[in-house]
């Protein structure tokens, strides 16, 4: 009796666990046939390139967490886009947890010990001591899930067997065209000819590939200590650089709770200074306060939005200078941006039919900067990933350790025109402005952030309201024309931009500039309902991937 009493059992728990799944896979079916075309089920990834966007979702599709793909992608990026970011370089993660919880691990380059006080004349050459696999660490520990040296598994074989020159790539070496010969930067970017690669070449990265074994068996700490360390700060001093062991060995990341603002019924997340996010929130907010909708940029109002928006960059540049590492100057200046208060007051100083000179705006010339990559992450357990990495100029400070295959950063530069004095240990100001924005309400997540130096702030904040309130879906939000508030404030519009704004915006007393190249580059995911929509930027032919 027992023995028919336990079949009957084991029949039903069998019935019971094959109707669950085929439960389960009319689910995933079904959720998969209701999004749209373009759309993923489970997750995706947003690079500057297919190939880094698709080694980021294979690793989400293994059991990866978001970080570990964001990761994976990065490690990509370094040889896709080499002159953009690299080991030698830094990052700034921004991270959701299923709770909702937003944290910021910010691994930016710091001043080492041995620095000249000529910020003026001599930081544009400067290379800060590099945090970007510190970073890599820290998000990893925290929020990983796969082990570490898979995650490096795929960028090594593609340094092997070599990547095959973009068009991007291909536009940005023709800047060495004037570097040595026999630089070891132009050596590596050459044929054995010494002519420059041209698109559809193969690059490989025998040294890169190397270090990225060594890290990827022995962990982080080998970047820091050890013999990559003693041949990275060889080369480096070889170079006229000042970096030192002591240096490295003493980096560490920075963890630290997200700021926040509130956007209609999304709540916005972002880095706190030294990144650039503080400014980000301020532009939005000053425009939230025109109740925005897609009207606003038809032709009745169209030039009035704009006009608005830039006097908006043009505040927010006054504000720039405020922008210091917290750990070095801890004032409430930059806290001020994220406050209804100095928005609104602002906002009342914004006219609507004219601009003014520049001493109305306050604001101290710098210097632009251009580069950086970024990567946007939803995983399919809702968590999120904005991630921003730079060497900061088009191929750093154009320093190479051949010794390690590293390019090193020049992000020093970043002080120039923002700081009378800098400090050791002191992370520079940044335009990095990696984002998530959630709404309960609407029960959607949208992680944004750009490439581009001083160009980031202006191709987010466009992005996002093109997005949140002016209805255009993610990609035409992205690729739509922008217009930039350079430091000086001058007013410059990428070539496919309204015309008949701009002549608008000329009678108003704008000065204008006009600029060759545009570097501003977006890559956007969101998840709603549980369809995941992902758009990498056209302007850097990046493509998106999913599952």
């Amino acid at each position: 009796m027992a023995t028919r009493t336990n079949k009957a059992c084991a029949c039903g728990c069998a019935v019971l666990l094959c109707a669950l799944l085929v439960l389960s896979l009319c689910l995933t079916l079904y959720r998969a046939r209701r999004c749209s075309s373009g759309s993923f089920a489970h997750g995706a990834v947003a690079a500057d390139s297919g190939t880094c966007s698709r080694i980021g979702r294979d690793i989400l599709q293994q059991g990866g967490s978001a970080v570990d793909g964001a990761i994976a992608a990065l490690l990509c990026t370094s040889l896709v886009n080499p002159q953009s970011m690299g080991l030698g370089g830094g990052s700034i993660f921004t991270v959701r947890e299923k709770t909702g919880k937003v944290t910021v691990i910010n691994s930016r380059e710091t001043v080492p010990k041995a620095f000249k006080a000529d910020l003026q004349n001599s930081c544009p050459k400067w290379i800060g001591v590099p945090g970007e696999i510190r970073g890599y660490q820290q998000a990893h520990q925290l929020y990983g899930r796969l082990p570490w040296a898979r995650l490096f598994q795929p960028a090594i074989k593609l340094a092997r067997e070599g990547i095959v020159v973009s068009a991007i790539l291909e536009r940005y070496l023709v800047l060495l065209s004037n570097t040595n010969e026999t630089s070891p930067l132009r050596e590596l970017f050459s044929t054995k000819n010494n002519k420059l690669l041209k698109k559809g070449d193969v690059l490989r990265f025998e040294k890169l590939a190397d270090t990225l074994e060594i890290l990827a068996n022995q962990g982080p700490d080998a970047f820091y200590t050890g013999k990559i360390a003693k041949d990275l700060i060889q080369d480096i001093q070889d170079a006229g650089g000042t970096l030192s062991l002591e240096d490295l060995e003493s980096y560490k990341a920075k963890v630290r709770d997200a700021w926040k603002i509130v956007l209609d019924d999304y709540i916005m997340y972002f880095p706190p200074p030294p990144a650039g996010g503080a400014i980000l929130s301020f532009i939005l907010n000053i425009m939230k306060g025109y109740n925005l909708d897609p009207s606003s940029v038809l032709s009745g109002q169209k030039t009035l939005t704009y006009h608005r928006y830039v006097e908006a960059c043009k505040f927010a540049n006054s504000w720039k200078r405020y922008i210091r590492d917290p750990d070095f100057f801890p004032n409430k200046n930059a806290l001020k941006l994220t406050k209804d208060e100095l928005v609104d007051s602002t906002r009342a100083k914004i006219s609507s039919n004219k601009t003014h000179d520049s001493a109305y705006y306050n604001v101290m010339p710098t210097w632009d900067h251009m580069g950086t990559t970024h990567i946007s992450i939803l995983a399919e357990d809702g968590t999120a990933v904005s991630v921003t990495s730079s060497i900061n100029y088009i191929f750093g400070s154009r320093v190479y350790s051949p010794k390690t295959g590293v390019i090193l950063n020049n992000q020093l530069l970043d002080f120039c025109g923002l700081a009378d004095h800098i400090s050791v240990g002191e992370q520079p100001p940044s335009s990095m402005a990696p984002v998530i924005l959630h709404s309960s309400i609407r029960q959607k997540t949208m992680v944004f952030g750009g490439s581009g130096g001083s160009m980031i702030t202006t191709g987010v904040a466009l992005a996002i309201m093109n997005h949140l309130w002016f209805g255009k879906d993610l990609k035409e939000a992205i690729s739509a024309p922008v217009v930039f508030v350079d430091s000086e404030n001058a007013v410059k519009f990428e070539s496919s931009f309204d015309q008949e704004v701009v002549k608008s915006l000329k009678t108003m007393g704008h000065r204008f500039v006009n600029s060759s190249y545009f570097y501003n580059v977006v890559n956007a995911v969101t998840k709603q309902g549980g369809c995941v929509g992902a758009v990498s930027d056209a302007r850097k032919l990046g493509e998106a991937a999913g599952y």
